[in-house]
C-alpha cells in the first residue's frame, strides 16, 4: 500500500483476527480515499472485508498476506460483532463496497478515468452505463469481463495502461480479485484500486438489492439468501456459526497470548565471577 496511506490510517485501525481494519466513519473515509486517489505517486489497493472474507483469510495465508498490504474497510454486521468482542464497540460505519463505491464516485469532484474489470461482459457494460448516469463527469471504461484466460493477464494490464486509468474497480470475487491485483496491477496502472466482489451485479440491476428498511436493520444477507439459496446457503448457514466460533476462539486465544506476555520471566541465575573458573 502507498506509504502515505499507511501512515495516515495506522491510528484509525482495529485488529480483527490480527488483520488491521480501518475504523473510519463516512465523513472521514470519503475524503481520505479521495486524497489517496489524487496522490501523484504510488498506489493504494482497497479491500472490503466481511465475515465470509475473514473465514477465507483464516484458511488462506496468501490471501491474508495480500490483505495485510491493502487498506481494509469493514463490511457488514459480522465485522461489527467481532469488533464488539475484541474492542468493546462496533465499527463507526458499515463501509461496504456496494454503498461506498458509488458514494466515492459522487464525492470525487475532479474528473477521473475509471476502469471496470470483472463480471460477465453484458453485466459490466450495463454497470458502466449506470455509473455514467450516476456520476457523468467521470469517464468509465470497460477494460474486460472477469472470465479471461489467466494467461492473458498481461494483455489485460496492457489495456489498463493504454487507457491511462486513474481508478480501477475490479469485481472478480474473493480471493481471486485481490490476488490478481496484487500480482498484476502496479502504480503504473492506477493510483487507486478497489476490489468490489459483486458490485457490478448490483449496479447493473442484474441482482436486486434488499429494500432500504432491510438494509437499515442489517438484514441484507437474509434477502440475498432468499434470492440465491442454492448458491449462498453454505456461506450463511454454515459460515455464520463458524464465524462466531472463530470470534470467540480468537478472543480467548488473544487473552492467553496477553497473559503469557505479562507473566514475569524467570531471571537467569548469576554466577559469581570467582566461581566461573571452578
Amino acid at each position: 500500500m502507498n506509504k502515505v496511506a499507511d501512515f495516515a490510517a495506522i491510528a484509525s485501525r482495529r485488529m480483527i483476527f490480527d488483520l488491521p481494519v480501518c475504523d473510519l466513519n463516512w465523513e472521514d473515509a470519503l475524503p481520505f480515499v479521495n486524497e489517496l486517489a489524487s496522490l501523484p505517486v504510488g498506489q493504494t489497493s482497497i479491500s472490503f472485508v466481511n465475515a465470509h472474507n475473514m473465514l477465507v483469510m483464516l484458511r488462506d495465508e496468501s490471501y491474508r498476506e495480500v490483505l495485510e498490504r491493502n487498506l481494509v474497510l469493514p463490511d457488514g454486521v459480522g465485522l461489527d460483532i467481532a469488533s464488539r468482542v475484541a474492542h468493546g464497540e462496533p465499527f463507526p460505519a458499515n463501509l461496504n463496497g456496494t454503498d461506498f463505491v458509488p458514494a466515492l464516485l459522487t464525492f470525487m469532484e475532479r474528473t477521473k478515468r475509471i476502469g471496470l474489470l470483472g463480471g460477465r461482459r453484458s453485466v459490466v457494460e450495463k454497470a458502466a452505463e449506470k455509473l455514467r448516469q450516476h456520476a457523468p463527469w467521470h469517464e468509465f471504461i470497460v477494460i474486460s469481463d472477469g472470465f479471461f484466460d489467466p494467461e492473458k493477464s498481461d494483455a489485460v494490464t496492457a489495456e489498463i495502461s493504454q487507457q491511462k486509468i486513474d481508478v480501477l474497480i475490479v469485481g472478480m470475487g474473493t480471493p481471486l480479485q485481490e490476488k490478481w491485483v496484487a500480482e498484476h496491477v502496479g502504480p503504473q496502472h492506477a493510483r487507486l484500486v478497489l476490489t468490489v466482489g459483486a458490485l457490478f451485479d448490483f449496479v447493473s440491476g442484474t441482482v436486486p438489492r434488499a429494500p432500504a428498511l432491510v438494509r437499515a436493520v442489517r438484514g441484507e444477507w437474509l434477502f440475498r439468501l432468499a434470492l440465491e439459496p442454492s448458491r449462498l446457503w453454505r456461506r450463511y448457514m454454515v459460515g455464520i456459526p463458524l464465524f462466531f466460533y472463530q470470534v470467540v476462539r480468537h478472543q480467548f486465544g488473544r487473552k492467553e497470548r496477553i497473559d503469557r506476555a505479562e507473566m514475569p520471566q524467570a531471571r537467569p541465575r548469576l554466577i559469581p565471577p570467582n566461581k566461573l573458573a571452578s
